[in-house]
Order: structure tokens, then sequence, then C-alpha cells
């Protein structure tokens, strides 16, 4: 009888193998793909920390008037003071630190290739595997050569959260594109429009709705991995919640992810009001 007792296909052994032959003879690539992550981190994380509290409240509440209305920046203000009271004020804006590098990265990478596959059916082709990889991955398999290829600290949770960010706003960018009426682009090119003219013109302001659904969802995934990193060394409002985790302190974990939930309502509902504008409420 065939059976599968004993493991034939050594597939663990050969991937530990590959991971350590990359760390081994190209850990200066990786150190040079780490510089640029650690140092837009450690400027954003250091200028929010030095900002004075009550200015980074009244910056976001002035954001969020402007992009919805006086309820919004309520809440905005509202939250962000109850969060400082808690005392995760530091935490706090170490995870926004965290989580605008890894967007910023992810939308450096993410906007070009969801264009570049909305616009190809070869490159979709190619990508959507890979993406749907990404996708089913559970995010604590990458945490693990993160840690082999990059070390461990805020850095390296901020690369494990692009990776686990990335997908959702290629695949969105894509869609948005393929999803202009080919009708317009046919009447833009008949005017005499370019390739680049018609991107730019046409195909990203008609899929701009749908390009910041994807940035909105990307930014919720990198809080969702913000507890995840905090496994591998990351600070902010992880830490707490894996501290009183592995300490059995309930009050200390449930604070900390209320901070991320308060934080994570903000910035979806910000971003959501910037993907479809509404009238202020002058009430």
């Amino acid at each position: 009888m065939f059976s599968f007792d004993e493991r034939v296909i050594p597939l663990d052994a050969w991937i530990t193998s590959l991971v350590d032959w990359l760390v081994e003879g190209y850990r200066w690539f990786f150190q040079m793909i780490k510089w640029p992550v650690d140092f837009i981190l450690s400027s954003v994380s250091d200028g929010l920390l030095a900002t004075p509290p009550l200015l980074v409240i009244a910056l976001f509440g002035v954001i969020a008037w402007r992009v919805s209305g006086f309820k919004l920046a309520g809440f905005t203000l509202a939250s962000l003071i109850l969060i400082g009271l808690l005392g995760f004020w530091s935490e706090t804006m170490i995870t926004l630190a965290m989580v605008f590098s890894s967007v910023v990265f992810c939308t450096v990478v993410g906007v070009p290739f969801g264009i570049w596959a909305g616009r190809s059916d070869r490159v979709n082709n190619i990508l959507r595997p890979i993406l749907d990889a990404m996708q089913t991955t559970p995010a604590f398999v990458y945490l693990v050569p993160i840690v082999m290829l990059f070390s461990i600290g805020n850095t390296a949770g901020v690369l494990a959260t692009i990776i686990f960010a990335l997908p959702p706003l290629v695949r969105l960018t894509s869609l948005g594109i393929r999803q202009v009426h080919p009708e317009l682009v046919e009447a833009a090119l008949a005017f005499g429009a370019t390739s680049s003219q018609v991107l730019l013109k046409v195909q990203i302001p008609l899929a701009l709705p749908t390009i910041m659904a994807g940035l909105n969802q990307t930014i919720m995934m990198s809080l969702s991995m913000v507890v995840i990193a905090a496994m591998i060394g990351a600070g902010g409002l992880g830490a707490p919640v894996v501290l009183g985790l592995n300490t059995l302190d309930i009050g200390l974990a449930t604070v900390g992810g209320l901070a991320i939930v308060l934080l994570a309502i903000i910035l979806d509902r910000i971003t959501q009001s910037m993907a479809t504008p509404k009238n202020k409420d002058v009430k």
C-alpha cells in the first residue's frame, strides 16, 4: 500500500538552505532594501514624537473636518484625546509612522504595477497567482524569512507589513483601470491623445475612487499587521497587546486593542471620505 508516512520531498530543508544562502551571500542587497524604509520610518516617527500632542490632534481634526465634516472631526479629536489619556500616545505615533511608511512603499510599488496589470492582460495573468499567494499566505509565515533577512525591530515589521498589505492596492488599481469604459479611451485616442495622456487624463481620474478604495484596504491591512509585527520586536500599539497576552494582563491587552481600533476607524473614515467627498455638515 502506498502511504505518506515518510517525507519524500524535503521542501523545508530546501527553503532553509535557500534562505541561508541569501543571508550569507546577499546580506548587502537586503541592507540596501532596508535602508530607505528605515530612513522614512525613523524620520516620520521622530517627527511625530517631537511634535506637541495637541498640535498633532489639531492637525488630524482639521484634516477630518476638511474631508468629511464636523462629525468626523469631533470623533477624531475625542478618540486621539482618549488615546493620550490612556497613556498610549507614543505608541500611537510609532504605529502611525509604521502605517505611513508601509503605505508609502505600497503606493510606490502597487499603483504602477496595478496600472501595468490593468493595461496588459499578460502582466495581469502573471501577477494574479503571485497576489493570490501573497493574500492567502498566513501573516505569521512572513515573519521567519523577514527576521532572517532583515533582523528584528520596527523596520522589519514595516517590511513584513508592506508584503502583507500590498496585494489589495495592486488588485484594485488594476480593476479601476479595467473598468474605464473602452469607448472613452477610444474617443481620447481619436482626438489625438497619446497613450500617456490617455492614462493620466482619462484612465487614472476615472479609476481614482477604486484606487482610493485599494489604498483604504492597504491601510486597514497595515494596521491589522501591527500586533503580528510586534512579535518580531516592532514597537507601537501592538507591543502592549502582545505583552498583555504573554502576561495574561487582560486590561493591558484590551486597552491596547481599543487604541488600535480607534486609530483604525479614524484612518478608515478619513480615506473613505477622501475617495467619496461629501458635503460638510455645517449645522
